[in-house]
């Protein structure tokens, strides 16, 4: 994207020469406007050229962020616009007028950061949710070793027999001991005596 067509082709040229097979530009600046076209285009890698990039050009680039990397070539180096650009989503920041053998290395060492960061929110959204599930069995363990008097291995087996059992998941089951405490049931599997 870039409100300059030379210099939008110019750089288009750089790519194609470095090895891109497919190159699209983008001469319209706006947030929208790149918003519309990386969902339209679907493209690797998005290369955001302007001399003066602006405050829309942030909110376009935080949206399309999250599924591809983004690279920044800006006509003048002001380190506070950097610093948003990158928390707006951006791997690299550069100045324009790059020389050709410097864009391919640049291109790569962002997808290379992207990658990294996408794996690192995998892992950490990962051990998120081990951790709250963790949280839940301890949770439901407690209320088995209240309501039927058992030990903590116990309860921990008794959860993990009657997920075997009903071929469940032991989250799940773990969840509906938490819900029929919370509701005021007896635990899943607990048997009632009827009035007569």
């Amino acid at each position: 994207m870039d409100s300059d067509t030379g210099r939008a082709e110019a750089l288009a040229q750089k790519l194609r020469d470095s090895g891109f097979a497919a190159v699209e530009s983008l001469r319209t600046p706006g947030a929208a406007d790149l918003a519309d076209a990386v969902d339209r285009l679907k493209p690797d890698l998005v290369i955001v050229d302007m001399a003066l990039p602006d405050r829309d050009t942030l909110e376009g680039i935080r949206a399309v962020s999250d599924d591809r990397p983004i690279v920044m070539f800006a006509g003048s180096d002001d380190p506070a616009f950097a610093e948003e650009a990158i928390a707006a989503g951006v791997c690299s920041y550069n100045l324009s007028g790059v020389a050709l053998a410097d864009v391919r290395p640049i291109l790569s060492a962002a997808i290379a950061l992207f990658r990294r960061h996408r794996r690192v929110e995998s892992e950490l959204m990962e051990a998120k949710a081990k951790l709250d599930e963790r949280r839940l069995v301890e949770r439901a363990k407690a209320i088995l070793m209240q309501g039927r008097r058992m030990s903590e291995p116990e309860a921990y087996r008794w959860l993990q027999k009657r997920a075997m059992d009903e071929n469940r998941k032991l989250a799940e089951v773990v969840v509906d001991v938490i819900e029929s405490n919370a509701t005021g049931l007896s635990a899943p599997g607990r048997s009632e005596r009827k009035a007569p």
